[in-house]
């Protein structure tokens, strides 16, 4: 499986996801989230910068089905999504990740065709850290 590289700016956001915590970096000034993680504020160039907690819950934004070539890591998979959420807390934090029936659930857990633009996810953690949606109940 591929692991993430991890650079100062985003070291923070895998220590909390390794602990089943979704936070996201945030200007300290103007209160901008910011995603991908980077030393300076968009909004008001700001170097001040703190991580908050966020509720992890938002909508499925895009989602891909990816067809061959594959990563070889993940032929075994597929066909497996690739889902992109926008965050409740932070509707202009996008994070990308996989739609699987639990945490830890292999990739292709969940059809693609019972995949739908707007649908309501929550975070979960797969034990290594690495965040993965599931479909909030109603």
């Amino acid at each position: 499986m591929l692991t993430p590289v991890v650079d100062p700016d985003g070291a923070p956001f895998w220590e909390h996801a390794r602990a089943g915590r979704l936070h996201i970096q945030a200007c300290a000034d103007c209160g901008t989230f910011r995603f991908p993680p980077r030393p300076c504020c968009p909004h008001c160039q700001s170097f001040a910068q703190e991580w908050r907690q966020v509720s992890g819950h938002g909508r499925i934004w895009s989602y891909v089905v990816p067809h061959p070539p594959l990563l070889p890591d993940y032929a075994a998979q597929a066909p497996y999504n690739v889902i992109v959420v926008e965050l409740d807390d932070a509707p202009r934090v996008r994070l990308v990740g996989n739609l699987v029936t639990e945490a830890g659930a292999r990739l292709d857990s969940v059809p693609p065709e019972q995949i739908r633009i707007g649908a309501r996810v929550r975070v979960v953690f797969d034990g290594t850290g690495l965040p993965q949606w599931v479909r909030e109940r109603p």
